[in-house]
């Protein structure tokens, strides 16, 4: 015997509640599905939600459905990082009228050459009536991150704020060949990570989500990191580092003495209201 589903039938996909995202961002501009407001809301989203790993690294894997990023990164006071942040980020471009596409890169920074896996999350946005995609991308957790989405081209120099980016193409045994995000750092571009225009889908960025959050190498399995662009200044805390970079690129560095001050400053000064069994992982 055979059965047949019907649209009726069918799951459907929990929609975003747009009027408290676009409240948590801070957004109060027009809701067309145009280039401007692409830009606009990026960074709209970049400078009010934080990047941290509280979740893995109290010992799970947070959520990627869309109500539980709602709870926790809407209506709390909490961050995330890059499935979370995308995630979100791309409920509420398509509830606006763009076509948006998950992809999967591998992460350069720090790699010294090694090869990495595809982890990182990102997006492809199409905006109706434009010839050229862009790249959005509001869950890097890096100064070298982009502040504002940017159109996927080689040969151009984006601006936004004190940030400098570029993409250059890599030869690749694939299908096409690699597009490189560059930042420009310390006087020289340095790569953040590459990736191709295949498309990623839910599942795989279950699976990735789980590797990051679980695998006993992670990093975010064990140091505490959260950031945050705040004003003129980019906010890097690592483990009880705390880095804090200005535009004109000054920076200072000190070291959190204890819990006590750790709390204070992912509150204060991230925006973060931790949970309180952060207080029982061993310094």
């Amino acid at each position: 015997m055979t059965t047949s589903t019907t649209a009726s039938d069918a799951p459907t996909e929990p929609r975003l509640d747009l009027d408290a995202y676009l409240a948590r961002v801070g957004w109060s501009g027009e809701r067309r599905p145009t280039v401007a407001v692409l830009r606009a809301l990026t960074t709209a989203h970049v400078t009010s939600i934080p990047f941290e790993n509280l979740d893995p690294l109290l010992g799970s894997a947070p959520s990627l459905a869309l109500p539980d990023l709602e709870a926790k990164m809407v209506r709390g006071r909490r961050g995330g990082y890059c499935y979370e942040h995308n995630t979100l980020l791309a409920a509420a471009l398509k509830a606006l009228g763009f076509r948006v596409t998950g992809l999967l890169a591998r992460v350069r920074v720090g790699a010294r050459g090694s090869l990495r896996p595809r982890t990182h999350m990102l997006l492809l946005v199409e905006v109706p009536g434009e010839r050229l995609s862009y790249a959005a991308d509001v869950g890097f957790g890096s100064i070298g991150g982009l502040l504002e989405a940017v159109p996927l081209v080689t040969g151009v120099e984006f601006h936004a704020g004190p940030r400098r980016h570029r993409f250059v193409r890599e030869p690749h045994s694939g299908l096409e060949d690699l597009w490189v995000l560059q930042a420009f750092l310390g006087g020289e571009w340095e790569d953040q990570y590459a990736f191709t225009r295949e498309p990623a889908e839910r599942p795989d960025y279950e699976v990735a989500n789980w590797h990051v959050a679980t695998h006993p190498r992670s990093p975010f399995r064990h140091t505490l990191h959260a950031q945050r662009i705040a004003g003129d200044r980019h906010l890097a805390l690592a483990g009880r580092t705390l880095t804090e970079t200005y535009d004109d690129g000054t920076g200072k560095q000190r070291e959190l003495v204890d819990d006590a001050e750790l709390v204070a400053v992912l509150t204060a000064d991230f925006g973060i209201e931790p949970p309180e069994s952060l207080l029982s992982l061993p310094s």
